[in-house]
Order: structure tokens, then sequence, then C-alpha cells
């Protein structure tokens, strides 16, 4: 099961050991995005009030490796590309391994492993409330529309 974390909130009047979490999981920016194992739901639960996460389904991580998969010196990643870097022959071939849990982006050094969002269309309810009333925590599969909101 592959997780879809988000970090919505900044890092000001933040305890050290949050900022080290987020640190870990790569989420140094707000509207970050990284794609994290069910083995680091502990790190994923200690953040939760600084970030959003849920289970991200496969033709949303299609779209967001299209249109948001970076390699080096910040170049979109294009079909072609992909193929170079990871011998897979398409993003849904690339997506269908990574939710397997089959290859990581960390695996391939050339590909970042962090996707840089814009913020939401129509905003988000609020920053500082659990979901459903506002948008931190665990939110299940609807991270999906927000991710798609986002892109």
């Amino acid at each position: 099961m592959l997780f879809a974390v988000i970090r919505l909130r900044g890092s000001v009047k933040t305890s050290k050991e949050i900022n080290d979490t987020l640190n870990m999981l790569k989420l140094k920016r707000v509207n970050h995005c990284v794609l994290v194992s069910k083995k680091q739901i502990g790190m994923i639960k200690k953040a939760k009030d600084y970030v959003t996460f849920g289970e991200i389904n496969k033709q949303t991580l299609v779209k967001l490796l299209e249109n948001r998969l970076r390699g080096e010196k910040n170049k979109k990643i294009t079909q072609e590309m992909l193929t170079q870097i990871t011998k897979f022959k398409s993003f849904e071939e690339f997506a269908d391994a990574l939710m397997k849990e089959k290859v990581k982006l960390n695996d391939f050094k050339k590909l970042k492993n962090v996707f840089r969002l814009n913020p939401p269309r129509k905003g988000l309810k609020s920053k500082r409330l659990s979901w459903p009333k506002g948008d931190l925590g665990y939110r299940k599969e609807k991270i999906n529309d927000l991710i798609e909101r986002m892109i």
C-alpha cells in the first residue's frame, strides 16, 4: 500500500522533533508531496498536525508522475527519459511497479523523490483542524481529490 503525504503547514513554532520527522520524510516545504510505504506510518502519524495523507490510487499516481516528476536540474521527465532512466516503457507501468512496491523513487538517482505541487484550486478548508472538518491528518482515498486539485 502506497501513501501520498502532502505538507500543508510551515515550520514556524514547530518543535525540533517534528521538524526532524518532516525532514526525514523529505517534506521541507509547504505543498510538497512524497510517496511512502506503510512502514513509515509511525513518522507520518507523528507529523499528522502538519501534513495530510492517504492511499493514492493508480490513475492519480500516473497523473502525478506525468505532470510533476522531475529529474536532474529540475527537468520535467518525458516518456523517453523515463524509459532511459528506469527501463519502464510507460508511466502506467512505472506507477504499477511503485504501487506493488517492487521499486521506489529513491532507487533512481536521476529522479527527484519529492513532487512540488501548486496550492489547491478552490482552496483548503482549514490548516488547523483535522479531516473531515479541516485538511490535516488521514483522509483515506480522498487524498486523490486533493492531489488532482493541486497538480
